[in-house]
């Protein structure tokens, strides 16, 4: 979600216009919540977004007020589409993780529109399995419940950590659609990135 951070409160014109959809509140996994965000997740998500590992492949670390704003461009996107990336939390004792869901990029290439699958789990839970099992609930909920007929989901080529996530979804990568982030300067050593693809297909499960 390069353009989260950088580009979303001017991109809202760029944004596509895909209908809202009926808004879930809440997915449960065996191990996660996600749900809406609350205000006690801004302290952990601050954390969070100024540690330099789970940054790595970011343009930067965020400001407490740059990750507070971004949670109400999250919050902003749920009541405009009725989907967005859940606030995730462990079940068993309620710590928060980061986040993992949907989202509508805002900038313009060449597989737009679309609609993004993503994710951000603080370094501490790294490791578990959490944002796949998470990410495989909301990719459910975009095909079954939303009727979403794609999803998209793009990183750097070095973030081994993210596309295994991906392929794990049994999203599909093609290098014909790599593309440069127009949200990052020419010679920006983040600019390539990666495109994978999941399609629905009615009456088979998603990969596990």
């Amino acid at each position: 979600m390069v353009e989260a951070e950088r580009q979303e409160k001017a991109g809202s014109a760029l944004q596509p216009q895909i209908a809202p959809l009926p808004m879930t509140q809440s997915l449960t996994t065996e191990r996660l919540l996600l749900r809406r965000w609350r205000d006690a997740d801004r302290l952990p998500f601050q954390r969070m977004n100024a540690d330099p590992r789970v940054m790595e492949f970011m343009p930067g670390l965020l400001s407490s007020a740059a990750s507070d704003e971004l949670i109400t461009r999250i919050e902003a996107h749920f009541e405009q589409h009725g989907f967005g990336p859940f606030a995730a939390e462990l079940r068993e004792d309620g710590g928060f993780l980061g986040y993992i869901g949907l989202h509508i990029p805002t900038f313009h290439a060449e597989f737009m529109p679309a609609v993004e699958i993503a994710w951000r789990l603080a370094a501490g839970y790294w490791g578990r399995g959490l944002a796949t099992e998470g990410a495989r609930a909301v990719a459910r909920h975009a095909f079954e419940e939303l009727g979403l007929a794609g999803l998209v989901s793009f990183t750097v080529p070095e973030n081994l950590r993210s596309r295994s996530v991906m392929e794990k979804l049994g999203m599909t990568h093609d290098p014909r659609d790599d593309f440069d982030h127009p949200n990052l300067p020419v010679d920006h050593r983040l600019r390539r990135h990666v495109l994978y693809r999941l399609k629905r297909q009615p009456g088979q499960p998603l990969s596990g």
